[in-house]
């Protein structure tokens, strides 16, 4: 990993100039709408900028997995990130709490939540813990179950081997159902599942599409368990040098482009059950009542997981 890195960025020593080169990680490939929204952004940043910022995205985990561009933005060696709010929330744990299962009762809840004052509290915690900045929430889709076999029901569940990213949020669903959680990094997912190490996996259909873990699961399973968001984080010393005028040019884009995605996942994740049914895979409709009952008594379990409180929880379910 260490040498792969190195490489990566070697490629990105600029010349020294007025110009500041900034180095935007990410775990997702070249064709979704993350990398490609965060190309126009780095371009559009250029602009308003009159060339003061020129910013290079690194996609597919080439600077690291999850964890580690998270530690590579207090690093500093790193400077804008992609991340799972469950990553983003092991430092400061309110931001995780969409990841509880259910907890979101759909996309507008999401859009509800994204623009509320609510949002804005948990991320300002985040922001006075570690000094960076959250400039946007980014739509990442509902998680669905993939898996060889048929599930209709949480009973379906129990005991099979499922990946889950290693980050602690995305063990109150398993502990929901009684599958055994298998942490694996993202990247290391399509292995895992072809060589049987796991049973299935979860993930939004945009991603199971992008990854091709189709091509080694049969069956698709919409429990859509997690309504799944990234948060768009430029590190605190990107931030804090920065002019108000320049802050104001990235915090602009950066939610342009966050909606650009938003809209681009949600459009695409509405269509792709029926494409995996042309493709001959199984598509399941289960339970959603059963496993949404699992679910709920563990959203405010701190052994499974939680650590927001009452208030920000009632907050939330209170969002129409």
């Amino acid at each position: 990993m260490g040498a792969a890195i190195a490489l990566a960025l070697a490629g990105w020593a600029g010349p020294a100039a007025a110009q500041t080169k900034l180095k935007w990680a990410h775990v997702y490939e070249t064709s979704e709408p993350y990398h490609t929204q965060a190309l126009w952004a780095a371009e559009e940043i250029k602009k308003r900028t009159n060339g003061r910022y020129e910013i290079g995205v690194f996609p597919a985990s080439q600077l690291g997995n999850e964890n580690q561009i998270n530690e590579g933005l207090s690093l500093g060696t790193v400077d804008i990130i992609y991340t799972g709010v469950a990553f983003a929330g092991s430092i400061h744990k309110p931001l995780s709490i969409t990841n509880a299962p259910y907890v979101l009762r759909d996309f507008n809840h999401f859009i509800a939540y994204r623009d509320s004052q609510l949002f804005r509290d948990i991320a300002k915690g985040y922001e006075d813990k570690t000094k960076h900045k959250i400039m946007a929430l980014n739509y990442y889709g509902q998680r669905h179950v993939t898996a060889n076999k048929a599930i209709n029901k949480p009973e379906d569940m129990k005991g099979m081997k499922l990946r889950v990213p290693p980050a602690p949020l995305f063990l109150m669903f398993t502990k929901s159902v009684g599958a055994n959680a298998t942490p694996i990094a993202f990247a290391e997912v399509y292995l895992a599942l072809q060589q049987g190490t796991v049973d299935g996996q979860e993930n939004p259909l945009p991603t199971i599409m992008a990854k091709k873990f189709y091509e080694v699961q049969s069956h698709i399973i919409l429990t859509g368990h997690i309504t799944e968001s990234l948060v768009t984080i430029v590190g605190g010393h990107v931030w804090a040098k920065m002019s108000d005028a320049d802050k104001k040019a990235f915090e602009d884009v950066l939610k342009q482009a966050a909606a650009n995605v938003t809209d681009q996942i949600h459009t695409s994740e509405l269509k792709l059950a029926d494409e995996f049914r042309k493709m001959g895979k199984t598509v399941i409709e289960p339970d959603r009542a059963a496993f949404r009952a699992a679910a709920i008594p563990l959203h405010n379990d701190t052994s499974a997981g939680a650590g927001w409180t009452k208030a920000e929880y009632d907050a939330l379910q209170a969002l129409k």
